[in-house]
């Protein structure tokens, strides 16, 4: 569907964390990280937009300079007193598993998302991965969005299952990993757990599946997106978020979400999410030209496309 004329920023919502990370292939000690700053680093290089979010005195603010030089706007984001929300993991030699070493939420534990005035005419709106409940708060302080997109958790699907369910009324894309939707519906089946969820509201449901790629189900159709192969894969953290900033910050430029538009983002969704795991942090995002994004969509289409002759097996 065409969306409004005006052309506003999309409107994140999400966690703004420092990350100590090690893997097999190296450590990084307090750097930047949170959901909201993955899907800013990854959403600007294709549309501006405008982040609420809670650090403490300890957070760099000036390290974010990047994102204000193409198009966030950071004044959502509070600064309280105290520290700031912080993540300690190792990940095992796959990459597809981790042991979670500290988390302390500091000032993160009371965040209460207030929507700065001048935030809430927004077309396009990304919940990040936090509570529902204050995901609702900030529905109930935004005008008319047209397109929400959510992302969420085991933990909020185990601890705040109905503020969830009663959320996906609001919302029209859910974006969420294959584990979680199949523990949100109560269903093994991939398939059957993306239309129990449409059936509680979303029109949309994009399905993460790690380095295999991801799956859109639409209404009557789906699509599936493989993940890109890397030779050097350093700090998968972040990835998921990458590639909502990816997904949503080209269909907010494209200002349609026609089936044409909903699969090519679903392509820079992944790219996105394989720029995010070649550096630790966000350091992949920080001077991505452009061209090497389009170049890397360019090989997503030759090594997926192929085509069919009929009567190739006439006469056997």
């Amino acid at each position: 569907m065409p969306m409004r004329a005006n052309d506003t920023s999309i409107l994140c919502v999400g966690s703004v964390a420092l990350d100590s990370v090690e893997t097999p292939f190296g450590k990084a000690e307090r750097v930047l990280g949170g959901s909201a700053v993955y899907f800013t680093a990854a959403a600007t290089l294709f549309h501006p937009v405008q982040v609420v979010g809670v650090v403490g005195s300890d957070y760099p603010l000036a390290d974010l300079d990047f994102l204000t030089q193409r198009g966030a706007d950071l004044s959502g984001i509070e600064r309280g007193d105290g520290e700031s929300f912080f993540w300690a993991g190792r990940y095992h030699f796959d990459l597809n598993s981790r042991d979670t070493l500290e988390t302390r939420l500091g000032v993160f534990a009371d965040f209460q998302p207030k929507i700065p005035a001048s935030f809430r005419k927004a077309r396009f709106v990304f919940l990040g991965n936090i509570d529902p409940v204050l995901q609702h708060e900030v529905l109930d302080q935004v005008e008319s969005p047209e397109v929400v997109a959510c992302d969420t958790m085991n933990y909020w699907i185990d601890g705040s299952r109905d503020a969830l369910v009663d959320l996906l009324a609001r919302v029209r894309i859910l974006i969420i990993n294959d584990e979680e939707v199949r523990q949100l519906a109560g269903e093994p089946n991939l398939l059957k757990a993306a239309r129990w969820v449409q059936a509680h509201g979303p029109e949309l449901v994009v399905v993460k599946k790690g380095e295999h790629g991801a799956m859109l189900f639409a209404k009557d159709w789906l699509f599936f997106v493989p993940g890109f192969p890397l030779e050097s894969v350093f700090d998968p953290t972040g990835a998921g978020d990458a590639f909502a900033g990816g997904f949503v910050g080209y269909l907010a430029r494209a200002g349609s979400l026609v089936p044409e538009y909903l699969r090519r983002a679903m392509v820079y969704g992944s790219v996105m999410g394989s720029y995010a795991v070649e550096e630790f942090s966000v350091g992949r995002f920080i001077d991505l030209p452009k061209a090497d994004i389009e170049r890397r969509v360019a090989q997503f289409r030759e090594i997926t496309a192929f085509e069919t002759h009929v009567g190739t097996f006439a006469g056997r």
